[in-house]
This record gives structure tokens, sequence and C-alpha cells, in this order.
């Protein structure tokens, strides 16, 4: 089961992610996401505390939404990844490619300093 709520301020849309990203879900988790987002949105955040798994799928659609992103000029972090969770990110090297920081606070903080 995923869950996802967002909240905008500012042109900032963050995106609170519970539960797991696996195939079972990974298409509900992307249209949710990617739903979300707005043209004039200038950042999005994923606040990954309360996500318990991600598989390989869930890795892709993160990947995809960066590229949306990217695409848009809009910048696009994740923070509030659990020990296990941030393990992941980084076996996979997706921390290389993808900014995470520790909490929503200091990415909201590295969005506006920017």
């Amino acid at each position: 089961m995923i869950e996802v709520n967002v909240e905008r301020q500012d042109g900032v849309l963050s995106a609170m992610i519970t539960g797991r990203i696996d195939g079972s879900n990974v298409m509900q988790f992307e249209e949710s996401v990617k739903g979300a987002i707005e043209d004039g949105d200038r950042a999005v955040v994923l606040d990954m505390e309360n996500l318990t798994y991600i598989s390989s799928a869930g890795l892709r659609a993160i990947l995809m939404t960066a590229k949306l992103l990217q695409n848009r000029n809009a910048k696009f972090m994740l923070c509030s990844l659990s020990k296990s969770i941030r393990e992941v990110f980084e076996v996979s090297g997706f921390d290389k490619i993808i900014n995470i920081q520790p909490d929503r606070a200091q990415a909201l903080a590295t969005i506006s300093a920017e």
C-alpha cells in the first residue's frame, strides 16, 4: 500500500510518501506524484520519512520523475530517508544523481538558498 499526501508552498510541492513502493503499486505512486506537479512548481520534495520499502520499480519511478522535472528546469529532492531506504539509494548509486537532504526543513532551505 502507498499513500501520497501533497502540499504546496511558494511554488514548492512537498509530497509525503507513506507505505511501500513496489511493482504492485508503482503506477499509482507515479501517477500520484506526476499528477500533483503543476506547471508553476519550481521544485518538488519527496518526503520519505514514512516509506518502509522501495523496489527497483520504485527507484525507476523516482528517476523518471527527476528527469521530468529536469526537463522543466525544476529542482527535485528527497528527504527524511530511513537508514534502510538510504542504503538502497546508495547501493544503486542514485544518491549521486538525486539530491538527498536529511529532513524536509533542510530540503526547503536548500531550495530557497539556490
